[in-house]
């Protein structure tokens, strides 16, 4: 039992720790850890626990496959998409090897930069009505006094049909 796959990935990990992002993404500001540095990393690892890292492209799928030279193996894979260009389709390989592998042996991060592509944006805050003839005189004073534009005031509240036809007599008056 203590020779199966299972057992050695269990024993390897223990040793692997947390993996460092050493490469940068530019276009996200990001760090990531590139398949180089990792399968690097892992080698002197694999090599001690006996196992056999395998990445073939097989059937439209990017497979990740550990081989147990004692007897063997668990493999993890993503289907490629269809319709990219070399260069698209060379970036989706590397990723998902990379991500492959890393599920695969349980690998920890520093930061998952897969958390930037489900990230929501933040909401902007949602606008305070205009809804009271008071609202308009402080939006006219408010104008006067040089504190804000008129666009400003439509940018920032929310104004029914009526509140924007004074504010915009308030600017027809204005220029007069």
């Amino acid at each position: 039992m203590k020779n199966n796959i299972y057992h050695k990935i269990f024993q390897l990990r223990k040793e692997i720790g947390t993996i460092s992002k050493d490469a940068s993404n530019p276009f996200y500001r990001s760090k990531y850890f590139d398949i180089n540095s990792l399968i690097k990393q892992l080698d002197p690892l694999l090599e001690k626990h006996k196992i056999c890292l395998v990445q073939p492209i097989t059937d439209e799928y990017v497979r990740t496959v550990l081989v147990d030279l004692d007897g063997g193996s668990i493999e993890s894979s993503l289907k490629l998409s269809k319709g990219l260009d070399a260069q698209k389709k060379g970036s989706e390989i590397t990723y998902y090897r990379r991500y492959t592998l890393a599920s695969l042996l349980g690998l920890q991060a520093v930061d998952d930069d897969g958390n930037l592509a489900v990230k929501e944006k933040p909401k902007p805050k949602p606008k305070n009505w205009l809804i009271k003839k008071n609202d308009i005189k402080n939006c006219e004073n408010a104008i006067i006094s040089g504190k804000y534009t008129i666009k400003d005031i439509k940018e920032k509240w929310n104004m029914s049909d009526d509140i924007n036809k004074q504010l915009n007599n308030l600017t027809i008056n204005k220029n007069q």
